[in-house]
């Protein structure tokens, strides 16, 4: 009888547990790509891109604080990722919410990338990985 009592409430204090804990898989700014921002919000959302002009993202549930960023891209060689371009954009520190577009902001290599957004120091703020395609 004993171990039953024991059992049952390690059974109930891990239900309890569970219902109030509360996990995130990111408590940062999150980067994700899609092929165009428009008035109806983003357009094909995606990791994968025929090359060409696409549209970075980066969504954050505080303000960012950020002013002078710097979008840059990474492609992977085939053991590991070699500086590719840069392109700088001007933010305001309130914005949660933020998407990249600009002429310069286009992939005429097939390959994988990895894209970061860096602050004004060149400290990571997010990141991710993108494939282009022909």
């Amino acid at each position: 009888m004993n171990k039953f009592k024991f059992l049952f409430s390690a059974v109930v204090l891990f239900i309890v547990l569970g219902f109030t804990a509360s996990l995130k898989a990111q408590n940062g700014p999150a980067m994700y790509f899609c092929e165009k921002y428009g008035s109806s919000g983003e357009q094909s959302i995606s990791d994968r891109f025929y090359t060409g002009p696409f549209t970075v993202m980066v969504k954050c549930d505080y303000a960012l604080g950020l002013r002078d960023v710097v979008i840059q891209f990474d492609k992977y060689n085939g053991y590991s990722f070699d500086y590719f371009k840069k392109v700088d954009f001007d933010v305001t520190p309130d914005m949660k919410y933020i998407y990249f577009e600009s002429s310069d902001l286009r992939i005429e290599s097939p390959g994988i990338y990895r894209c970061f957004l860096l602050d004004s120091k060149r400290n990571t703020v997010a990141s991710a990985l993108v494939e282009f395609i022909r």
